[in-house]
């Protein structure tokens, strides 16, 4: 699709290209991206593309942040799973904190921040703040990142917060000095991500620091961050998905014009069962991706004209999502069948595209599992789910 939006950003990635590249193997191996690599993203702006305006950041249509992380994604799936955390994380940071504090932090042209929202710490109040202790798994991109922003579950006097919407949280941002990364991304898909554990042990948090997604209103009113938080947790995942797929069929491409499979004297492009692969492949991707943008636009533009999104737009969305995930699985699934047994060796890079597209599809955030709790949304029963 034409979007000039993407355009410069498009320019600003193939300028970094190279070095992407350069240090995929390099990531894979340490189990973390590279510095270099993260702080030439973060110069070039990318971390920001969904960040406010108002603070200097994007504040980019969905289908623009999509492009991004796919572009990125294409050139190494860790990376662009890296930037994709990074783009979610300060985008929503961006439009939860008061523009004062976020001005400050987002000065820093090198500012990458990892996160998870999920209320796996303890916070207790106390004066001026919180006492935080907890241990987070699969903080993306934590070795890169100035702070930490991670979601606990609030008490006072050694008793659990309550209010209407049941246990308080709050999320806590905390600098790279008073965290520590325990090395448990012991894996083999997206290896170059480090989604290690980060663990805190009684800091002190100050209120300044300190957010709630769930209870405070956000200080910006875009349309942006007027879209359902789920679904903007949603989509992003795609592009990586489906980066990693264009990857997969522009090496599939280089390998069938220059392999001759064993026992034939063809090249590997003219056998039949690399015609389909690599047609059926091509006719995946497109259409997941093609119905992606369409749904995403469609609740983009309905939250535009001041509608809320109904309950059908939320769940097709997830849909689209979760469906594109698994296609991607799907169409690389052809192409390293028919790539023959090179596509096993560590040295083809058809064998790191297998083992890291399968890792996105098992984000909670685009897991298959949902599609029951999709269609029970669409015979207008209740979900079931607290996705929508």
């Amino acid at each position: 699709m034409k979007n000039p939006e993407f355009d410069p950003i498009k320019d600003k990635i193939d300028g970094l290209a190279h070095l992407i590249r350069e240090y995929a193997d390099i990531s894979d191996s340490q189990r973390h991206l590279s510095n270099e690599v993260a702080m030439a993203m973060a110069n070039e702006g990318l971390y920001r593309i969904a960040a406010p305006r108002s603070v200097g950041g994007g504040e980019y249509h969905p289908t623009t942040q999509i492009q991004t992380i796919e572009a990125v994604s294409r050139l190494d799936g860790a990376t662009g799973w890296n930037l994709m955390i990074g783009v979610e994380v300060m985008g929503i940071l961006g439009a939860v904190f008061p523009r004062e504090v976020v001005q400050k932090l987002f000065a820093d042209p090198d500012l990458i921040i990892a996160g998870a929202l999920n209320p796996l710490g303890h916070a207790v109040r106390t004066d001026g703040g919180f006492r935080v202790t907890g241990q987070w798994p699969f903080a993306s991109g934590v070795h890169n990142a100035s702070y930490f922003w991670g979601q606990s579950i609030v008490f006072e006097n050694d008793d659990r917060v309550t209010d209407e919407m049941g246990p308080v949280t709050c999320e806590s941002l905390i600098a790279r000095d008073e965290f520590d990364i325990i090395d448990t991304w012991q894996v083999s898909g997206l290896r170059g991500s480090g989604s290690h554990d980060v663990s805190v042990s009684d800091v002190f948090v100050p209120d300044e620091r300190i957010s709630s997604v769930a209870r405070n209103p956000l200080q910006e009113d875009g349309t942006l961050y007027r879209l359902p938080l789920h679904s903007r947790l949603a989509y992003n995942k795609v592009g990586v998905a489906t980066g990693i797929t264009r990857a997969a069929i522009d090496h599939f491409m280089d390998l069938a014009m220059d392999k001759t499979p064993r026992g034939t004297a063809g090249k590997l492009r003219e056998r039949v069962d690399a015609q389909l692969a690599v047609a059926e492949a091509e006719y995946l991707l497109e259409t997941a991706r093609s119905y992606v943008f369409d749904r995403v636009s469609d609740i983009w533009d309905t939250v535009d004209q001041g509608d809320p999104p109904t309950t059908r737009q939320k769940a097709l969305l997830q849909l689209a999502c979760s469906g594109a995930a698994s296609t991607a699985v799907k169409a690389v699934e052809k192409i390293v069948a028919a790539a023959g047994a090179t596509a096993n060796f560590t040295s083809s890079p058809l064998e790191r595209c297998m083992r890291d597209v399968l890792v996105v599809r098992q984000h909670i955030m685009v897991s298959p599992q949902f599609k029951e709790n999709i269609g029970r949304a669409l015979l207008g029963l209740e979900s079931g789910t607290f996705l929508f």
